[in-house]
């Protein structure tokens, strides 16, 4: 094939001087030129590690003949990020590390790139440049934490820290599980967006088989990046592209594996945005249609038992597809080069599995304890539902199987807030009784970057009371790890006008998960129907102005040009 990076060079003589300033030889020019590419950094866990996989896939080029280059952008925590200013500039991150990818591949050019990434916005950034870009890529998912003690995770400091408050935990309690919660590099031990995006890259043959969610720690994950540098080389030799590899039977397959999983929320966006990089449309309907297919299979944390890591020792995405074989679109090329039926049969003969089982052993556990038979599945339905009504006319979503039977229909009175803060401080006076139906608005991706309401979801999940009776809707979005009755991606979001900025403390809201709808069936004066509460909605809308907001800088930039969140919520 010819090399891009081959044709700039008859052109920009000093291209050359100045890399034979760094680590290139006079040879180097001649060769492949790869990027190596990472969300490496101080940022979080999920990065803090990654030096060492680009070091190794830096290895796995040189030794099949290339020339890699190392770039970094890296990615920002939402743990970190949480309950407060900074969450707003989340989802506006997987943008703009998407773009500066792009500008580091094609401000070169390079020929092929490299990619290792493990975080909630890391890895959907990197997956859309895959997209964008065109040339041969592979990406590598960045791991799994180890499991925190007696198998417990990070996610629930949120609710411990409402008990220290109440004197139901010590100080001393609290400080040393936080200490000892997330023990090691790689994304948190649930299956939350980390997580289901690195299994996301893989179902959708961007990833090498069996690489999502390797443990951290283990050695395989430093053997699985020296064999992505090696396997680069000869994507670039056969011109092996994304676009030949993202095509809609492969989405389709991405979408049956996250109904299997349990996937997060969060994933809906992210495929979607990824999709419409390479010309392909995903709508929030065909999510909701495969998940009434396919079951939820995987107990992981937070809606399940286990942490991820274990996900991996049971076999991992192979295992799954294996189960899921005969929906799946078997014919779909990867980055292996070879089809998705011809690498499941190559894992089958594979050993390492059998090994890798063995570690259950040491929490006695077998694979079927993590990964279920389809005949005999955990969940007959998969993870999320579609709900539409007069709330959210183009749509919202939540995450089904998480909530409890008792609250898959509910009708209750809207408690509204204009923000999380204030819903959260009304939470703990108990200004929220049982029954309510907390209302967040103006948190979509134009108001305010589509920040994350993981706080107050947590803590209404961690109530024995409201987790049963209390419900949460938004046209924010919610945590991969949130678990609960909680609406989120509400469309049109109130910014522009949805109807969501119209609906009033007291209004009673239905939510009915099987029958796919949300609505406002009523007022402070009791049930209306759905004419005269349409007329209710007019009438209000006829008195609405929409708040401005005084972004600066990158946030700015983000929500002028966003697309709804159930377009993918990207600037693309």
């Amino acid at each position: 094939m010819e090399l891009k990076s081959q044709n700039v060079r008859k052109i920009s003589f000093e291209g050359d001087a100045l890399r034979m300033s760094m680590d290139w030889t006079v040879e180097d020019l001649d060769k492949v030129q790869v990027l190596v590419e990472s969300t490496q950094g101080s940022s979080h866990p999920s990065s803090y590690h990654l030096g060492e996989l680009v070091d190794e896939m830096e290895k796995g080029v040189l030794q099949r003949g290339g020339k890699p280059a190392i770039y970094t952008a890296t990615d920002i925590c939402d743990g970190v990020a949480q309950a407060h200013n900074g969450m707003h500039y989340s989802l506006a991150s997987r943008d703009l590390i998407a773009s500066m990818v792009e500008i580091h591949a094609l401000a070169t050019p390079f020929d092929a790139m490299v990619l290792t990434s493990a975080g909630d916005k890391a890895v959907p950034a990197h997956l859309m440049a895959i997209a964008r870009l065109d040339i041969p890529a592979i990406h590598l998912p960045g791991g799994a934490m180890g499991a925190g003690p007696c198998m417990r995770s990070n996610e629930e400091l949120w609710h411990m820290s409402v008990e220290v408050k109440e004197n139901k935990m010590t100080k001393e309690e609290f400080l040393a599980f936080q200490r000892a919660c997330c023990p090691t590099c790689g994304a948190c031990q649930y299956m939350g967006t980390a997580a289901t995006m690195q299994v996301m890259s893989e179902a959708l043959g961007l990833a090498l088989p069996w690489t999502a969610l390797i443990p951290a720690t283990n050695a395989e994950i430093r053997k699985a990046a020296r064999s992505v540098g090696q396997q680069i080389m000869y994507l670039t030799e056969k011109n092996i592209t994304p676009s030949r590899i993202l095509t809609k039977a492969a989405f389709e397959n991405a979408i049956m594996i996250h109904s299997a999983i349990g996937g997060s929320l969060n994933a809906v966006m992210h495929l979607i945005a990824i999709a419409r990089e390479v010309g392909i449309t995903l709508t929030a309907e065909e999510f909701d249609r495969i998940h009434r297919e396919i079951p939820v299979l995987v107990d992981t944390k937070t809606a399940g038992h286990y942490p991820t890591e274990l996900f991996w020792y049971a076999g991992g995405v192979p295992f799954v597809m294996e189960e899921l074989r005969e929906h799946l679109n078997l014919d779909v090329l990867t980055v292996t080069g070879k089809t998705l039926g011809e690498n499941l049969q190559d894992f089958k003969a594979n050993e390492m599995p059998r090994f890798a089982e063995m570690f259950l052993a040491n929490y006695k556990l077998n694979k079927r304890d993590l990964v279920y038979s389809i005949k005999k599945p955990l969940k007959p339905e998969g993870a999320l539902a579609v709900l539409k009504g007069n709330l959210a006319p183009d749509g919202s979503t939540i995450k089904k199987f998480a909530v409890v039977e008792e609250m898959q229909v509910h009708t209750g009175k809207a408690q509204v807030f204009e923000n999380e803060e204030d819903a959260v401080d009304a939470l703990v006076r108990k200004i929220i009784v049982p029954g309510d139906i907390i209302v967040i608005r103006y948190q979509g991706p134009k108001a305010v970057g589509m920040p994350e309401m993981f706080f107050i979801s947590e803590l209404i999940a961690s109530d024995p009371v409201l987790s049963k009776t209390t419900a949460l809707v938004t046209d924010g979005r919610f945590s991969g790890a949130t678990r609960g009755p909680c609406v989120g991606y509400v469309c049109p979001e109130a910014l522009d006008g949805g109807p969501i900025a119209f609906i009033a403390t007291g209004d009673l809201v239905c939510i009915d998960i099987p029958n796919r709808s949300i609505a406002i069936v009523g007022t402070v004066d009791g049930s209306k129907s759905s004419e005269e509460i349409e007329s209710i909605l007019q009438e209000r809308k006829a008195q609405w102005a929409a708040p401005v907001f005084n972004h600066r800088g990158a946030l700015a930039q983000y929500t002028r040009s966003a697309r709804p969140a159930l377009e993918g919520g990207s600037t693309s």
